[in-house]
C-alpha cells in the first residue's frame, strides 16, 4: 500500500462516522446517506493526491456529500424513506434533551425543504459560520441567513423543546 493510500485509509477510518452523520443529516434517508457517503469516499480517493495535506480534506468531502445528494435527488428513481437511525440519537444530548426529543427534532429536520435543512445542519449542527456555510453550499451569505432563519422558525413552530443553536 502506498503512503497516499495509507493516509487516505487513516482519514476515512478516523472520520467515517462523522461523515456518515453529515450525509444522513443532508439526505434525510439512511440508505441514501450510505450511498452518498460511498460515492463521496470514492471521489475523495480519486482526488486524494491533490487534497491530502491541505487541511481541507474534510471540507472537500462534505462538499462532495452535498453535491452527491443534489445529484441523487435529480435522478428519476429517487424515493424517500422515513426511518431515523439510532446512531444519530444515541450520543449524549447537547442541551440535555431526551432521546425522544432528539428523535422528534430529527424527524422535523427531515421535513424541512432541502436547502433549509442543509443550511441548518451546516450552521447549527456542524457549527459553520455564515461565510463557511455559503461557500460550502455555493450560495450567498444573505441566502444562508434567509434559509437558516426560515428553517429554525419552522423547527421552533413544530418542536416543543428549546433549540440550543446559539
Amino acid at each position: 500500500m502506498s503512503a497516499a493510500d495509507e493516509t487516505y485509509v487513516e482519514f476515512v477510518t478516523a472520520r467515517q462516522a462523522a461523515l456518515r452523520r453529515i450525509a444522513y443529516a443532508v439526505c434525510r434517508d439512511d440508505a441514501r446517506a450510505e450511498d452518498v457517503l460511498q460515492e463521496a469516499l470514492v471521489k475523495l480517493y480519486l482526488a486524494w493526491s491533490r487534497v491530502q495535506g491541505t487541511g481541507r480534506e474534510e471540507a472537500y468531502v462534505r462538499r462532495i456529500i452535498v453535491n452527491a445528494d443534489l445529484d441523487q435527488r435529480r435522478r428519476p428513481w429517487h424515493r424517500r424513506r422515513s426511518s431515523v437511525p439510532l446512531e444519530l440519537v444515541d450520543g449524549p444530548a447537547r442541551s440535555g434533551a431526551s432521546a425522544e426529543d432528539r428523535i422528534e427534532l430529527l424527524a422535523e429536520l427531515r421535513r424541512l425543504p432541502p436547502m433549509q435543512r442543509r443550511t441548518v445542519v451546516l450552521r447549527y449542527w456542524l457549527g459553520f459560520s455564515v461565510e463557511d456555510t455559503a461557500a460550502e453550499l455555493g450560495i450567498t451569505e444573505g441566502t444562508v441567513k434567509s434559509h437558516a432563519s426560515r428553517g429554525l422558525a419552522a423547527l421552533r413552530a413544530r418542536v416543543e423543546m428549546p433549540l440550543d443553536v446559539g
